[in-house]
């Protein structure tokens, strides 16, 4: 069992910065990979990022690429997603989810076993 904890959202203004925290605690396997989801009412919950823990390969959804980062801390056993440059089109709520399973498509969120509560990003114009 893997639990996750979000955290560090908030009302900025675009253009402002803003980074999200992902506590994980519980048993998560070498081959885990992390990722960043967000999602708006009345659409489907999109992928931002992804980290793989293993190779430390990432990756990102278009709409994000260069403004977004996703980074781990294995001291503090978490992963962030620092986020630059935010747009009002940015507002969701952003969730953190793992998976342990290997070569699967990561930009899928039905292969992501765990899930975060979530936590809300509100970007003002």
């Amino acid at each position: 069992q893997v639990k996750l904890q979000e955290s560090g959202g908030g009302l900025v203004q675009a253009g402002d910065s803003l980074t999200l925290s992902c506590a994980i605690s519980g048993r998560s396997s070498s081959r885990s990979t992390m990722g960043w989801f967000r999602q708006v009412p009345g659409k489907e919950r999109e992928f931002i990022a992804a980290f793989r823990w293993y190779d430390e390969i990432t990756y990102y959804a278009n709409s994000v690429k260069g403004r977004f980062t996703i980074s781990r801390d294995n001291a503090k056993n978490a992963v962030y997603l620092r986020m630059n440059s935010l747009k009002p089109e940015d507002t969701a709520v952003y969730y953190c989810a793992n998976t342990n399973r290997y070569g699967t498509n990561l930009y899928d969120r039905g292969n992501y076993d765990y899930w975060g509560q979530g936590t809300q990003v509100t970007v003002s114009s």
